[in-house]
């Protein structure tokens, strides 16, 4: 497993609260970089820009890489465009919604 799919694997664990989908599977993360050896950038957005539970998600985000060996800093760049949609979701995701 490479570690980027670690990283993918590892993030199925943070969930949306309203949805109760994680962030992998809604379509919410949009990109994984590792800019070191032993650091992660991940790119990501929410279902709305309003969305009341941005710091608990993206917090998620963070505590759940940092809990990993082979990372040891860890950068959320949070981005609105292009917005997300159902459209971004995974087929578990979809599944899970009843699609």
């Amino acid at each position: 497993m490479t570690l980027k799919e670690k990283v993918l694997s590892n993030l199925k664990r943070v969930m949306d609260p309203e949805l109760n989908i994680n962030v992998v599977d809604l379509g919410l993360i949009y990109d994984i970089e590792f800019p070191e050896e032993d650091s992660v950038y991940v790119t990501m957005t929410l279902t709305t820009p309003g969305c009341p539970l941005h710091d608990s998600i993206t917090s998620g985000v963070r505590y759940c890489l940092e809990e990993m060996e082979e990372i040891s800093k860890v950068e959320v760049n949070l981005v609105w465009e292009p917005a997300w949609s159902p459209e971004k979701m995974t087929p578990d995701g979809l599944k899970q919604i009843g699609r």
